[in-house]
């Protein structure tokens, strides 16, 4: 016992204390382990059956290489996708920054309205968009929607297929704006009040402070809202699949909902995991170029040099 103690305090045996200290990282590592493997077993499986010819009625696939993306990329309906994605992303993604920037502005203005306000502006993010998608589908309705009673538009049909598209971006503005307001909110609230201050007594106006001090201290946050709208409009499904169903014809056809198609409708599964491994590449490509683009704005909003 003596010679432990004196091992101890040398400092060649571990205490119980000591080994807990020296496990807590790799402890502390568990989960976000578990989160990776839970992330890459299905993309690696995924990607796998990209490059196999796996359907419901084969049970007994083999490797066809590249042939799933040949067919993929030789299919016209796949480029329809393609143009869709990006327009539904692009626009919405555009609607809702600028919708969510001001909105950030009046709500910055202390008043009672614009605090009551930015209390309700979180409802729509709490809905989900299956349920939204529900409740707008019903509002559309040439028959029996509200929208027609309310603006006398008579049997105007807000899910044809020239308005289908365009409605679908509506009711994804109407739940994601108030996301963008709320971080862009935070944004404008972290800014240093001291060029401000400074601005007004020299006499400056309201526009020009917002050009040359608000906006390019503030556009890093501006830019983490775009990300994170842009790359969930890319993969855009559940709201879209209740509103349309893709429809009508391929008018809201993404290639979530191409994917969709493939996999369950047709049961072609490895044709499905070829449309969201491109999805991937494509997602994959814009989020590092975005990311890039937000680093030099975050160096830029810091005084550093590019």
């Amino acid at each position: 016992m003596s010679s432990v103690s004196e091992a101890r305090k040398g400092g060649t045996i571990p205490t119980v204390s000591e080994r807990r200290r020296k496990m807590r990282p790799y402890l502390l590592s568990i989960p976000a382990v578990l989160v990776v493997v839970g992330i890459l077993y299905p993309f690696v499986v995924g990607a796998y059956y990209s490059i196999l010819n796996y359907t419901a009625f084969n049970p007994h696939p083999h490797l066809v290489w590249f042939d799933n993306f040949k067919s993929v990329l030789s299919d016209p309906q796949f480029w329809t996708s393609v143009r869709i994605t990006a327009v539904f992303a692009i626009v919405a993604t555009a609607v809702e920054t600028v919708l969510g920037v001001g909105v950030a502005l009046l709500l910055n203005r202390s008043s009672l309205i614009g605090k009551t306000f930015e209390k309700v502006l979180i409802l729509p993010l709490m809905i989900a968009p299956v349920i939204a998608g529900t409740i707008w589908k019903l509002m559309f309705n040439p028959q029996f929607g509200v929208l027609n009673h309310m603006f006398g538009l008579g049997s105007f049909d807000w899910l044809s297929r020239d308005m289908a598209l365009w409605s679908s971006i509506l009711v994804d503005a109407w739940i994601y704006t108030p996301f963008v307001a709320i971080l862009v909110l935070a944004g404008i609230r972290s800014l240093p009040k001291e060029p401000f201050e400074a601005s007004d007594v020299d006499g400056a106006g309201w526009w020009y402070m917002f050009r040359r001090l608000m906006l390019p201290m503030m556009w890093p946050y501006i830019l983490v809202a775009v990300i994170f709208r842009f790359m969930d409009c890319l993969k855009a499904f559940d709201l879209i699949y209740v509103l349309t169903a893709g429809g009508p014809g391929l008018a809201t056809r993404t290639l979530q909902i191409g994917a969709y198609e493939d996999s369950i409708t047709f049961q072609n599964f490895s044709r499905g995991s070829t449309y969201m491994f491109i999805l991937w590449i494509l997602v994959f490509i814009t989020a590092k170029y975005l990311v890039s683009v937000l680093g030099k704005a975050q160096r830029r909003a810091a005084g550093a040099e590019d």
